[in-house]
């Protein structure tokens, strides 16, 4: 019976030292992606790795899913394999064979995570609309300079692999793509 961690940040700069700080375990995965994507890469180790009379632990709901549906399709993916699940932030446990009232709690709990996160969208995209009326807001810093765009078009031009060109520059291809797009 293992005490298994389960951390989530959006990107690589932030830190995840603030989740389950000082909570003893014995093992920890560490996801660096969105929460609305379901394929991460540590997340389904774990899934893997959990055994029956596991506990995973999480800092919080939104941690382990951005929407409603897969928070419970996780939750129950793992209960079924015998782990409980163990929300820090919420002081919740789950492990299958809940009550109705711990189903209520993990819905009712997991539609608030999922309209928090919806509400802190459309503030964001609010503010944006509102800096870009302002001429604050310019998107984000560009990729390439204009020599690295210039040498990439030129690149291009003589018939390169595209591909290897974004690995080059260490760009996706779709970023390449809208490069070539743009007027020069």
């Amino acid at each position: 019976m293992a005490s298994v961690g389960y951390i989530r940040v959006s990107s690589c700069d932030q830190n995840t030292g603030r989740q389950l700080e000082g909570v003893p375990l014995d093992r920890v995965f560490i996801d660096k992606a969105s929460g609305k994507d379901t394929l991460r890469p540590e997340l389904e180790n774990l899934k893997q790795y959990v055994r029956d009379g596991d506990t995973v632990v999480v800092h919080s709901m939104d941690r382990l899913a951005r929407n409603l549906d897969d928070l419970r399709q996780i939750v129950r993916m793992l209960t079924k394999k015998g782990a409980k699940i163990q929300f820090a932030k919420e002081n919740l446990t789950f492990s299958g064979d809940d009550s109705p009232l711990a189903n209520l709690l993990l819905s009712v709990m997991g539609a608030f995570a999922e309209f928090e996160r919806s509400l802190i969208r459309e503030r964001q995209m609010e503010g944006i609309a509102l800096a870009k009326k302002r001429g604050a807001y310019h998107g984000r810093k560009r990729s390439l300079t204009e020599t690295d765009i210039a040498e990439m078009r030129r690149r291009v031009a003589t018939g390169e692999k595209k591909a290897q060109i974004a690995r080059d520059l260490e760009i996706s291809r779709e970023t390449l793509y809208q490069y070539l797009r743009e007027k020069r």
